[in-house]
């Protein structure tokens, strides 16, 4: 438990500001493992995705963050062709009101429509980060720099949803949804601009 508080606070706390644009040099492995993790937008996203899969649970803890991976990747690829995605930005910080709110909601719901649900979130996350990077930068490493850190930021989610149950018994669900709540509502600060 003491590791994992450890983690969270190294990984989830580096900065507040937003991981899009003017943030310096963003080529090769680091830079692309610290663009999910140096913006909140990002971060709230990504861990409210491993916290919602915990509130689905079964095949949904490893299906709905593989399908984020996977679509992120997808729009990975449409920002680095220089395809328009529309309100990028938006659907970013509107990612993490939405996939909050499911958890919060704790509502059955089919896994495929759940993969679904992340995975359109995740276009507009993996565009922001093809888009941004610049044309001189090790493209493989860059990606798998930040599709490894998405896939921590997602494990980070449900690794403490699971620690949160453990020390809650069966109110552990009851914490993930209060959790969905949190995330909801820090994607509503970021989209007023309070955080």
């Amino acid at each position: 438990m003491r590791a994992l508080l450890v983690f969270l606070v190294t990984v989830l706390v580096p900065t507040a500001a937003f991981a899009h644009t003017g943030h310096g040099d963003t080529s090769g492995f680091i830079h692309g493992f610290m663009h999910p993790v140096g913006g909140l937008d990002h971060i709230l996203a990504m861990v409210a995705v491993g916290v919602f899969a915990y509130v689905l649970g079964g095949k949904a803890l490893w299906l709905v963050p593989l399908s984020f991976v996977g679509m992120m990747i997808v729009g990975f690829g449409l920002g680095i062709a220089g395809v328009d995605v529309p309100f990028v930005e938006l659907g970013i910080a509107l990612s993490s009101v939405v996939i909050g709110g499911a958890a919060a909601l704790g509502r059955p719901m089919p896994v495929a429509a759940a993969m679904s649900l992340v995975g359109v979130f995740a276009i507009f996350h993996g565009h922001a980060h093809g888009a941004e990077m610049p044309e001189t930068s090790a493209g493989l490493e860059y990606a798998a720099g930040f599709v490894l850190a998405t896939a921590l930021l997602h494990a980070a989610g449900i690794g403490a949803s699971f620690a949160v149950a453990g020390l809650l018994g069966r109110y552990g669900k009851a914490a993930a949804r209060i959790a969905g709540v949190a995330f909801a509502a820090g994607g509503l600060g970021v989209l007023a601009g309070w955080l």
